[in-house]
């Protein structure tokens, strides 16, 4: 089965069945011992960009906002197994010229790491797509706050809503947290590895 670990913040660790590990936006926690395969980067604000923090394989791919997003073309690429696909991430405190989102196609799940960022045009199209896990900010600071956080769970629809980056400067904080209330709501705390 693929997992799910949560660093805190907004890092995450993804582990598919084949073993291939996939580190998104590293900074935060623990947990970067398992050589990645492949490390996303959502945008350049240092809270999002240690790329040299995990441990890596000599074959590790880099894929980082200026790959995914280029000449305003949001690219699709398959690493190790997955479907990569870049998706529309801004707000007041990041450019939609240097920031993405990414949607993750491995082993029938469609997972969807939103970066930094608020309400996009293209979250509404997103319900038709069967999304599995979203993972949402909701810090209320350099992204939307809880109750937009809310309302774009209910537009995308997933089977299962994370909420994360919803407190700057902590890993975590779990009365933020619990304000996220909606029925797909799925809280994962930091250091906890989830089985999808």
């Amino acid at each position: 089965m693929a997992t799910i670990f949560y660093q805190g913040h907004g890092s995450f660790r993804l582990t598919l069945q084949s073993g291939a590990v996939f580190y998104i936006d590293p900074f935060a926690g623990e947990g970067y011992d398992r050589p990645a395969d492949v490390i996303l980067v959502t945008h350049q604000h240092h809270d999002h960009n240690c790329v040299d923090l995990p441990a890596r394989k000599e074959t590790c791919v880099v894929w980082q906002n200026t790959d995914a997003l280029q000449n305003g073309v949001y690219r699709t690429v398959t690493l190790c197994g997955a479907k990569v696909e870049a998706v529309e991430a801004y707000n007041r405190n990041h450019d939609r010229a240097s920031c993405v989102g990414y949607l993750i196609e491995a082993d029938g799940l469609l997972l969807y790491f939103a970066g930094d960022t608020s309400t996009t045009e293209q979250m509404a199209s997103l319900a038709s797509r069967g999304i599995d896990y979203a993972f949402l900010p909701g810090d209320g600071v350099y992204n939307m706050d809880i109750p937009e956080a809310v309302a774009c769970a209910e537009l995308i629809q997933a089977r299962h809503t994370v909420p994360c980056h919803i407190a700057p400067g902590k890993l975590y904080d779990e009365e933020r947290a619990k304000q996220f209330v909606t029925p797909s709501a799925l809280y994962i705390r930091p250091g906890v590895e989830q089985t999808l």
